[in-house]
């Protein structure tokens, strides 16, 4: 295992502290003021000034979100965004698997889909619509249940429905776009659309979805199979994780997308960052695109220590990691 001290200050300078001033808790550092719009005015969804982030993500790091709106159903949450300032930023937030929270916090406005987005239901035989707010575990349980097979790969992905739908989420041969056919989404302007998958833009986990949009729902079509046959490999998944992911630990799931013709882990365990670590944020033993938070890492930590991975991958097998994981907001 090796360690090192991060080369540069990561700081940005004028960053204030978090702190109550006059009685209301602050961001993690200064943000300009905002005004969300108010409950009475159309708006029944949960609004939270300065709320912690660092609870709501894998990592445990992390500042606050300037302010955390809790939509009661989609009406709710496109009447907001309608009503939000255009020149606020948004930002949706699933079970934060996949997210990389900076310490200074994040302006503006993170919208997360709480239960009334996490339901599904069968539309035909072999076919979900599925909330935004849906994991994959519940989506691929429900059509284990029902007998639709090819959604098993959900299983193993940990995130939900609308971070599938952005990022083209995928695990062990499969993609979105494989069983994808449309996915409902709010605009920033809060007019509501359905995309079919073809407008989407796919590529390797990316996708052309508008910016500041959220996605709240979502259709998936499947194959007639045994029950029995989809829990079978349900269960070859889960132990295949099992056996090669750190599965119990503060971590952000996959670190780097797969070069083409590379594993992103082969080619950092090759630039000897198998343990690297820098404070309590270390690149895991078990599994080399896995980053760690051991206890107390900041996300300043945590970047810099991913960064760092990819300089020495850059140096050693001249290929240019890029990052899978998310990383939002502003440095303390």
């Amino acid at each position: 295992m090796s360690s090192l001290a991060p080369s540069s200050p990561l700081s940005l300078a004028g960053g204030a502290g978090g702190g109550p001033v006059g009685g209301v808790p602050q961001a993690s550092r200064s943000f300009p003021p905002l005004t969300p719009p108010a409950s009475g005015r159309g708006i029944e969804g949960r609004i939270t000034p300065a709320a912690p982030l660092a609870p709501l993500v894998w990592f445990k790091s992390g500042g606050a979100a300037q302010w955390l709106f809790e939509p009661k159903d989609v009406a709710d949450l496109s009447a907001f965004l309608a009503a939000l300032d255009p020149a606020t930023p948004v930002m949706a937030l699933g079970l934060g698997s996949n997210m990389i929270v900076r310490d200074g916090g994040v302006p503006g406005v993170v919208i997360r889909l709480g239960k009334p987005f996490a339901k599904v239901e069968l539309l035909d035989a072999t076919t979900l619509r599925c909330g935004g707010g849906a994991s994959g575990i519940l989506v691929s349980s429900t059509a284990r249940d029902a007998g639709i097979g090819g959604v098993e790969f959900l299983r193993s992905i940990p995130g939900t429905v609308g971070g599938f739908v952005r990022m083209n989420g995928g695990a062990y041969g499969r993609e979105t776009k494989d069983i994808l056919v449309e996915c409902e989404v709010v605009l920033r302007s809060g007019e509501r659309q359905v995309l079919a998958v073809e407008q989407l833009g796919y590529t390797y986990r990316h996708s052309t979805l508008p910016e500041g949009c959220v996605v709240v729902s979502a259709t998936f079509h499947g194959h007639a199979e045994d029950p029995a046959v989809i829990q079978a490999e349900m269960d070859r998944i889960a132990a295949a994780r099992e056996e090669s992911q750190p599965l119990r630990s503060k971590t952000g799931g996959s670190t780097f997308k797969n070069p083409p013709g590379h594993k992103a882990w082969a080619l950092i365990d090759a630039a000897g960052c198998r343990g690297l670590r820098i404070g309590d944020a270390q690149v895991s033993e078990k599994h080399c695109n896995f980053l760690l938070n051991l206890g107390s890492a900041t996300s300043a930590e945590i970047e810099a220590l991913g960064e760092e991975v990819r300089a020495r991958v850059r140096a050693h097998s001249g290929v240019t990691l890029e990052w899978e994981i998310q990383r939002v907001g502003v440095e303390k």
